[in-house]
């Protein structure tokens, strides 16, 4: 059984589990996330990231990294399209999305506006959420509403590059945004067929008990609710400050 240590609510966390979800693979999860992680966590992930993948005696951390080793250790489905150009295309998608649209949903909104006030019991920083709604995220998706198809996914059939950057609008969401349908009319609608596929939709219930339910709590939440838990957990009761990448 695979094993991911990281929190459904993550959204490179989310990534991996949807391409697995695609494959049909099984496994167990350790819903933690970044903060609450003990020392064998660090031990794992030395730079405290989250998802980390146990398959046997493989470790792997960096959700681009476990993808690329899911797509070579179970090819079938694949998670690249077939020709050359199109996997570049593909890798560089994922890639803007797990840094650009990482930076802008996740370090300047999400984490801003419901990480800090829940984790930390501090405010958000009011200034870098605002120019990161009028200014920054409007240039990034102007740019992916000229990369985006009409219709469909990217390359014919889901995959990695459609899940990369779907999966940041769902932590969006979480922080009230939501892409405007008139102004970008090819990414919301992209958006919102790849976050309706059922490798995504799947683990959306698990994120809803993670996200309303008391920290201290989730765990057995998540476990009444079904989600595929591990039997034991790397997370610690309190939060570690430090390098806290999600």
């Amino acid at each position: 059984m695979i094993r991911i240590i990281g929190s459904f609510v993550s959204p490179y966390v989310r990534k991996v589990l949807a391409c697995m979800n695609l494959k049909g693979l099984e496994y167990e999860v350790d819903p933690i996330t970044p903060f609450f992680g003990n020392d064998e966590f660090e031990r794992l992930s030395p730079l405290r990231r989250i998802p980390v993948l146990i398959d046997g005696d493989v470790t792997a951390s960096d959700s681009s990294v476990i993808c690329a080793y899911l797509d070579e250790a179970y090819p079938d489905p694949p998670l690249l399209p077939a020709s050359p150009r199109d996997r570049a295309r593909a890798r560089w998608l994922e890639e803007f999305a797990d840094t650009r649209l990482g930076d802008l949903f996740i370090w300047n909104l999400f984490y801003q506006k419901v990480v800090r006030p829940i984790v930390w019991q501090e405010p958000g920083d009011e200034e870098r959420i605002r120019k990161a709604l009028d200014e920054d995220i409007p240039a990034a998706l102007d740019y992916l509403e000229r990369e985006l198809p009409a219709d469909g996914f990217i390359f014919g059939d889901i995959g990695l590059a459609d899940i990369s950057i779907a999966s940041f609008f769902r932590n969006g969401a979480y922080a009230r945004f939501e892409p405007d349908a008139q102004r970008w009319p090819r990414t919301a609608g992209f958006v919102e067929r790849t976050l309706a596929d059922p490798c995504i939709a799947s683990l959306l219930p698990f994120e809803e008990v993670q996200r309303s339910a008391e920290i201290r709590k989730r765990r057995q939440a998540l476990l009444d609710a079904g989600a595929p838990l591990t039997a034991d957990t790397l997370g610690e009761r309190e939060p570690r400050r430090g390098l806290m990448p999600l």
